[in-house]
């Protein structure tokens, strides 16, 4: 029981930390049953600060299930996309501070997959979690100077693309209500209208059910394809929710489908719009 409660203190931050290395819910409570197999063994009487320990075992865990995984994503039928998470109430904590929301967004995520896990792991730690490089090098065992190059490697990567969500929550609440409408109405000029010139739609459907097996590109191309896979269901039920920190919604078909969709915005215009249809990304109740 005592080193359930100690666990238990620390978990919000410590599925988040998973989370958001991972981008999977299911594999951040899996690290976090095995974290905690490892705290009752370990003589927690030598443990001085057991959120630093359980912070050093959640990550290094993290970054061996996200090595694994490389190889198994190459046979992963269409894009990849974080399983989306409601966020209101978060299971990962209070979110106010805007890293920590922007932090979870599925943008955010789906970028942080070009990255090393080391990279992964840095990015997060300092970004979100605000850890300065001397702690991060001792929960990677690594020196303070390798984690600022490992960040700033990470930020040089991901850097010119994040730039693609920069809108604020007004904004986003705005053009996810526009956008929801016109793909309803199925009024495709309104549609297109909504999105900068270089838009991209990301389908997951992870072989499971119809989605684009490859990114969508361009305005026009992308209001096709989201009225066509959202109005071939038959009417729709939409309800606005909260997902990864973000105005998102969860649309219901009358076939029965159910699709999670989030937004990415930036200057006044939808750049990325991101549609989970994977089943087995969308397990609890909409």
């Amino acid at each position: 029981m005592e080193a359930a409660g100690a666990l238990d203190a620390h978990r919000p931050m410590l599925l988040g930390l998973a989370y958001r290395l991972l981008g999977s819910r299911y594999d951040a409570e899996d690290v976090l049953q095995e974290a905690y197999l490892r705290w009752v063994r370990v003589d927690r009487a030598g443990v001085a600060e057991p959120r630093r320990y359980l912070s050093r075992v959640v990550t290094r865990l993290a970054m061996d299930r996200l090595r694994a995984r490389q190889s198994a994503r190459e046979s992963y039928v269409g894009p990849w996309l974080p399983e989306p998470v409601p966020t209101m109430p978060s299971p990962f904590g209070p979110l106010e501070r805007v890293e920590l929301r922007d932090s979870l967004s599925t943008a955010l995520l789906h970028l942080l997959e070009r990255l090393t896990p080391p990279e992964r792991a840095v990015y997060v730690l300092h970004t979100a979690f605000e850890l300065p490089y001397a702690e991060i090098a001792e929960l990677l065992d690594r020196s303070a100077e390798d984690c600022r190059q490992l960040h700033h490697r990470a930020t040089e990567r991901i850097g010119r693309d994040r730039r693609r969500f920069t809108a604020d929550r007004a904004e986003q609440e705005r053009l996810l209500q526009a956008f929801v409408t016109a793909v309803d109405e199925g009024d495709l000029a309104a549609l297109t209208g909504l999105m900068a010139a270089d838009a991209t739609g990301w389908s997951d459907g992870g072989g499971r059910v119809r989605s684009a097996r490859n990114p969508v590109t361009g305005a026009d191309r992308v209001a096709r394809f989201m009225i066509g896979i959202c109005r071939k269901g038959g009417a729709l039920t939409v309800r606005r929710t909260e997902l990864n920190g973000q105005p998102g919604v969860m649309v219901s078909t009358a076939a029965g489908a159910r699709y999670a969709l989030t937004l990415g915005i930036a200057a006044g215009r939808i750049t990325d719009v991101f549609l989970v249809t994977n089943p087995d990304k969308i397990p609890w109740t909409a």
